[in-house]
């Protein structure tokens, strides 16, 4: 049955795509909102004794062809033969092996920081969004077999999103829309953010469907690359999750890692940690709690965590 909605996915995204990437603004947003406005005219006529029932009934028929819809296009993917299984080794992650690598990772950003573009205040700025697209379209045909044997679509379906002033404050980098195959990010985020992002909700697009797998598509689409602003926002991503795994166990280390940032890489994290700081609040709470749920319900550890990404990591590396 896996095998089947692996099919039916590659069936449906195809046509999907073919509707719905020509359009400038994410559609997928847009019939969220309308979904929205229904959901909420119904949920007034609650109060209303006349309509009450009906209302009752047409909330409960939306939710559950929403449901039913998602699962078929989505939800049976979570389900597909993990990652780490087609890996040859499959050692749990050790911190020295992480601490080896986040040293190399740390020497790969200097480098790569040192080759992108600044803005005024010497933060990083991303030369062509529309060129990190293309080419992460481009890295997509060249991941390796023995780790993904998906189709590759050479239609550009990458939008910022609709929602991107409330996803500040969720902490909500991006989304795979699964009923119109359209990948969203936040425009506001920083520089940094926005091209791996970009890269982690592509792998979505071709069927990775848990998180940390499409962090790890992501990250073999973007080291790779021969575009800078996508290979320095992903090997800092890679470095941040490696520091972030090894710092309950050795958060010395990790203080001496940040010490030898570059000055560029230094101005990049006082920028994310302006942003971030700037925007937590509730709906962060919230979003971070519901967001761990929904990964929990659907074969994955949770939000919290990057050990699966390092786990594949390390093996990959190996």
């Amino acid at each position: 049955m896996v095998s089947f909605f692996e099919s039916f996915f590659e069936f449906q995204k195809t046509a999907h795509q073919l509707l719905f990437s020509w359009i400038p603004f994410s559609m997928g947003d847009a019939i969220y909102i309308l979904l929205g406005i229904f959901l909420l005219y119904y949920l007034t006529a609650i109060f209303k004794k006349s309509k009450r029932n009906n209302a009752i009934v047409k909330i409960l028929s939306i939710i559950n062809i929403f449901y039913f819809t998602y699962q078929i296009f989505w939800g049976m993917l979570y389900f597909q033969t993990p990652i780490i299984k087609k890996l040859s080794s499959q050692d749990s992650p050790e911190i020295d092996k992480a601490k080896e690598l986040a040293i190399r990772y740390l020497e790969k950003c200097k480098i790569t920081r040192a080759a992108v573009r600044e803005d005024q205040q010497g933060v990083f700025l991303i030369t062509s969004l529309n060129a990190v697209q293309k080419e992460i379209l481009k890295q997509q045909t060249k991941l390796p077999s023995s780790i993904s044997n998906k189709k590759v679509s050479q239609v550009l379906s990458i939008k910022p999103s609709l929602f991107k002033n409330v996803m500040s404050f969720t902490g909500i980098l991006g989304y795979y829309n699964p009923f119109t195959a359209e990948a969203q990010y936040n425009s506001e985020l920083p520089a940094t953010f926005v091209p791996f992002t970009t890269a982690h909700e592509s792998s979505h697009q071709l069927g990775f469907a848990r998180e940390q797998e499409a962090n790890f598509v992501g990250y073999l689409i973007g080291v790779h690359s021969s575009n800078m602003d996508l290979r320095y926002s992903t090997e800092y991503f890679t470095l941040k999750s490696l520091l972030r795994f090894i710092v309950e166990d050795d958060p010395e280390f990790v203080k001496s890692v940040l010490t030898h940032y570059s000055p560029g890489m230094k101005r990049d994290r006082a920028y994310e940690k302006k942003f971030v700081y700037s925007h937590q609040g509730w709906l962060d709470d919230f979003f971070g709690f519901t967001n761990n749920l929904f990964l929990k319900s659907n074969q994955q550890e949770g939000s919290v965590t990057y050990s699966y990404f390092i786990d594949l990591l390390l093996n990959y590396e190996k």
